[in-house]
């Protein structure tokens, strides 16, 4: 028996459904939809979800280490500290922490995920930025234990997907403008990349659609959302341009993954709900839901916490 992909029925339509976190510890899956500025939380076993409203674009929500009911997220070009407790329609308080490109008017956080230490990797996008490229002013950072960036990476069109290596030596990171999946050697002590190669390039296997968001199995393979792809495929890390599976999922515009569940099989997928004028989609199937993935037959990571 193969994969089976399951909507999601208590969750409803996201406009940009996005970075989903599955905090093994309390079980629980956090996302958030971007342009509705929205934080979600929804506990599947008990069926519960709620979620609270700010007033900025936003792209991740990641636990914070050690302070329940507070989380690192984005809040257009800021990264903050929210404390929230996770029923409220709104947070309790927001801490600016850092203001990472304040001389770009126009560009946002996207994509922000912390490394299995527990450091923080963000990068930056235009926000008039579409697909075909459009503006390429996005970088790629991490935040210090000093509470400031370091710029990795520039000339990136919109930064995407990040996930490591088990062992910690690689750094697997999308620009969905380049179509395809980069890898990098990480070298942990200094938190610092090197020797950019690819390693699953689209146009080679005519895979429809943009990279998006991505997390890595236990195996070493990477999970990747396709955006406009209506799909997720499964890759290899130890051998590049690699293709293992293609799970179809019943939406066009999938945006990331999180493996989570009581035993981490289960493949989380969140959606866009944009009607965009260039799809070549059926515009009905274009909902924005999330889905529920089980069968893949490999368990993954829970999500790291940020510690600061």
């Amino acid at each position: 028996m193969g994969p089976v992909v399951e909507k999601i029925a208590e969750l409803g339509k996201y406009t940009v459904g996005e970075g989903p976190h599955w905090d093994h510890e309390t079980q629980t899956l956090y996302f958030v939809d971007t342009v509705e500025k929205t934080f979600h939380k929804y506990v599947p076993s008990q069926k519960k979800y709620t979620f609270c409203k700010v007033d900025k674009l936003v792209s991740f929500i990641i636990p914070l280490a050690g302070s329940p009911g507070r989380f690192v997220v984005s809040l257009e070009r800021e990264i903050a500290i929210l404390t929230w407790d996770g029923v409220s329609a709104a947070p309790t308080s927001i801490e600016a922490i850092v203001n990472v490109e304040p001389h770009i008017k126009n560009n946002r956080l996207n994509d922000g995920k912390a490394d299995p230490l527990g450091n923080l990797w963000t990068g930056t996008m235009a926000i008039d930025a579409g697909l075909p490229v459009g503006p390429v002013t996005g970088s790629l950072y991490h935040l210090g234990a000093d509470k400031k960036v370091k710029m990795h990476e520039s000339n990136i069109a919109i930064a995407n997907g990040l996930a490591w290596s088990n062992d910690l030596k690689k750094m697997y990171y999308i620009d969905s403008g380049k179509r395809r999946v980069d890898e990098y050697d990480y070298d942990a002590s200094t938190l610092s990349i090197s020797n950019q190669r690819p390693l699953f390039t689209f146009e080679k296997h005519e895979v429809p659609g943009y990279p998006d968001g991505q997390t890595i199995d236990a195996e070493g393979n990477l999970w990747v959302a396709v955006f406009q792809g209506q799909r997720i495929i499964k890759i290899s890390t130890e051998q590049p341009e690699v293709l293992l599976d293609t799970v179809k999922i019943p939406d066009p515009q999938v945006t990331s993954v999180a493996f989570g569940g009581p035993n981490l099989d289960e493949l989380y997928v969140t959606s866009a709900g944009l009607q965009l004028d260039d799809s070549s989609f059926d515009k009905s199937l274009v909902n924005g839901h999330v889905y529920r993935v089980t069968g893949l037959g490999v368990k993954g990571f829970a999500g790291v916490k940020v510690k600061l």
